[in-house]
């Protein structure tokens, strides 16, 4: 894994002040990080350090006030800052208008986009079920819609099917 990458996303969350419930943002980077490492069978080889570098800059973007041209500096991949782009949120006033139908589409035609928006939800559905947040009732609440919206095809499902078991393993949980 790329140090460097690391380092970046690391310092361009703190240095905007960007936590994670109160803790280092590097909290929710490494969870990201550590699905992606847990589900990397489902990544050619040849890409599977890209694309966990994308999920250590996965919200850059969107948090971070960091642009397209800034990831892909930093990580020196098209395919790394494609992955980024997409999975950040549109302008908007509320969830459902930041992960709008363009947003989800973005996602799906990204190639592993999908994979790492999977994976950081799983951290995030993760970290809420452990802390007893009140997200965790927002994620089972967005679920359906969610799968629906990034899986519109059954062979899309089968794909990533370990990793949205463990997701709706955990929602079912509680």
């Amino acid at each position: 894994m790329n140090s460097k990458t690391i380092s970046f996303a690391i310092s361009a969350h703190h240095d905007t002040n960007h936590q994670y419930d109160g803790k280092p943002y590097s909290v929710h980077l490494a969870m990201v990080a550590y699905f992606a490492q847990k589900y990397v069978h489902y990544i050619p080889k040849n890409l599977q350090e890209l694309v966990i570098s994308a999920c250590w800059l996965h919200d850059t973007i969107e948090d971070c006030r960091l642009t397209y041209n800034d990831i892909l500096k930093v990580s020196g991949s098209g395919v790394v800052a494609d992955i980024v782009y997409a999975v950040s949120n549109e302008k908007g006033k509320n969830r459902k208008q930041r992960a709008n139908d363009k947003y989800y589409e973005g996602i799906r035609r990204t190639p592993f986009a999908t994979f790492v928006k999977l994976c950081d939800r799983l951290a995030n559905v993760t970290y809420s079920l452990d802390t007893n947040s009140k997200m965790f009732s927002v994620y089972q609440q967005e679920h359906d819609d969610f799968i629906k919206q990034l899986l519109v095809t059954t062979e899309d499902y089968q794909t990533y099917k370990d990793l949205i078991g463990e997701i709706n393993y955990l929602l079912r949980t509680n």
